[in-house]
């Protein structure tokens, strides 16, 4: 059964699986809905997404859907490595604005999972990085959203100062200028 870690933002997790190997390999149960669902955590997975990075230090981020299309992600690294990072957005969270970082490698077996109303992005530390993840409601493009990488209000130690990003990515707003339509779950 894979390991559950709550990260320091409510409701975010790093899940650690653990394969079991031998001479052949290894084998690995990537996604358990039972698991999840004892930590009370989203299983409807609707899409799952895939993307490759191919030069080092590339930087996706920091995205998200507004609602009604706001999407919960179980994101992992399946070849090289990435800093992955989340910022909460949920008014009247304890930790509203604040970031968690996660190193995600092809070979540390983690996970992370990103409940509706956090940003999300990613920098790659090696070349010709694979990810992928699952979604809980399908990709809408008029509902894109995001948060400037570099924003100093978000805190975030990127592993550079000058990655290769999308003209988009460039252009979003300050975490001041971000109006937040999410609300900080009772129950998280």
């Amino acid at each position: 059964m894979p390991k559950f870690e709550q990260l320091s933002l409510p409701g975010a997790y790093v899940i650690t699986l653990e394969p079991i190997g031998d001479k052949r390999g290894y084998f690995v149960e990537t996604y358990r809905a039972d698991a999840y669902a004892s930590h009370g955590l989203v299983t409807n997975w609707l899409q799952e997404n895939q993307s490759l990075s191919s030069r080092k230090y590339t930087l996706r981020g920091m995205h998200l859907q507004m609602p009604p299309h706001a999407q919960t992600k179980l994101f992992r690294v399946l070849q090289g490595a990435a800093l992955d990072v989340i910022v909460d957005l949920r008014v009247g969270s304890p930790t509203y604005g604040q970031s968690a970082a996660v190193e995600l490698t092809e070979d540390n077996n983690r996970l992370i999972y990103i409940p509706r109303g956090f940003a999300h992005g990613f920098c790659t530390v090696t070349e010709d990085v694979i990810v992928s993840y699952k979604v809980d409601a399908y990709y809408a493009p008029q509902s894109e959203a995001g948060l400037l990488w570099n924003d100093p209000a978000l805190n975030i130690d990127w592993p550079c100062d000058k990655p290769i990003l999308s003209e988009k990515d460039g252009k979003l707003p300050r975490l001041a200028e971000f109006e937040s339509p999410f609300e900080m779950p009772a129950q998280a």
